[in-house]
């Protein structure tokens, strides 16, 4: 599907994913739960961050269609589904993610 290999020749590839709240207001009336759960889909990726492979990450306030973002670095394609299953937030069925591959320009 990819031969999105970055600028700075790295031979990694790169992917935006965007994860989908259940609803728009989801940020301003998360349930206790919902913000247990997030705050473990926090460290998830803070832990892959740590990892050098979540280069970014963190929610977009957009008024009208709030998501959250994160710019990946993997070795292989086949990474980024087993990444999204493990996501906390997506074992616990509040979020949903899309992948998609992304031909990074990086800092030298």
């Amino acid at each position: 599907m990819s031969n999105n290999v970055s600028s700075n020749n790295t031979g990694k590839i790169h992917f935006m994913l965007k994860s989908t709240p259940p609803r728009t207001t989801f940020h301003q009336d998360m349930t206790e739960e919902e913000r247990n759960i997030m705050l473990q889909h926090i460290v998830y990726w803070t832990d892959k961050q740590n990892q050098g492979i979540a280069l970014v990450f963190g929610p977009v306030l957009n008024p009208k269609a709030p998501h959250g973002l994160a710019i990946i670095e993997v070795e292989s394609e086949a990474q980024v589904p087993k990444l999204i299953a493990e996501d906390p937030a997506v074992i616990a069925g509040i979020m949903t993610m899309e992948s998609y591959p992304m031909m990074a320009t990086l800092p030298k």
